[in-house]
């Protein structure tokens, strides 16, 4: 008759830290949605809404003819290149990609994309961000090598299995899926708190961010650091010591290019 009542007052008490834990986490996420809504309004990005899933995800967003016409009136030169690329799978992921000889950029964009169900749109931002291949004359072989920066970290060589433009745009499309099938092993998630820093030097700091949807968790596994406000504040140029640009810059070109990623 004892253990009753001693029971009632565990599940009681349970129940009590859990409302005051939940109450604090709510409070923290009003907080980190205050400030990314100024941060919206001040400067035009949000850190917890960088682009939205229906534009992200939108495999169908260029046709082959409409990569090739945008390349075209960006006046690169891979808007006449071509690549003899190799047959890769999609692991369950994605589609195969079918390898041939000579299929140029817009090709490999487009069907890179249309296989993993990843828009065109943020595959040629995501190009542009990562070596400027979108408006390069005459790149590099390092350029083209790393494309989309896949695998090739800032402070090691990038990975062989990865080498070649063709393996960057279709390996980061399907990075991009794997990081959605395999979100609960990393650190960014959607619909909750994330703290993320402004740079990898720890010291530099960073904030809760609530993250509002999958494509922006993404985006920070991919590139994981936010802009402070001195990279805001400069627009297209240099903040301080502390900045970091990745994030920044996808918004900055993908509106630029193909108007907000939030519409």
């Amino acid at each position: 008759m004892v253990l009753i009542p001693a029971v009632t007052v565990i599940a009681v008490v349970a129940l009590v830290i859990a409302a005051v834990r939940f109450v604090r986490w709510r409070g923290a996420v009003i907080a980190a949605e205050k400030a990314q809504l100024e941060m919206a309004q001040t400067y035009g990005f949000n850190p917890g809404n960088i682009i939205s899933d229906g534009q992200f995800f939108n495999g169908s967003a260029m046709s082959e003819a409409e990569v090739q016409s945008f390349l075209d009136a960006q006046g690169g030169s891979l808007a006449t290149m071509t690549f003899d690329t190799a047959s890769e799978s999609g692991e369950g992921l994605c589609e195969d990609f079918t390898g041939a000889r000579g299929q140029s950029a817009a090709a490999i964009i487009a069907r890179a994309g249309a296989a993993c169900g990843v828009s065109q749109k943020v595959l040629l931002t995501v190009l542009q961000k990562e070596q400027h291949l979108v408006t390069a004359v005459d790149p590099d072989a390092f350029q083209l090598r790393s494309a989309m920066g896949l695998n090739c970290p800032d402070t090691a060589d990038c990975d062989p299995a990865y080498d070649g433009f063709a393996r960057q745009v279709y390996g980061a499309a399907k990075r991009y899926r794997y990081y959605l099938a395999n979100e609960d092993r990393y650190g960014y998630r959607a619909n909750s708190l994330n703290y993320i820093r402004y740079h990898p030097d720890q010291a530099c700091g960073g904030s809760e961010v609530y993250i509002e949807n999958k494509a922006t968790a993404l985006l920070y596994i991919y590139t994981p650091y936010q802009p402070n406000v001195a990279a805001l504040a400069a627009g297209n140029g240099t903040g301080d010591a502390c900045s970091s640009y990745g994030n920044r810059n996808f918004d900055l070109i993908y509106s630029g290019w193909f108007g907000s990623p939030r519409a």
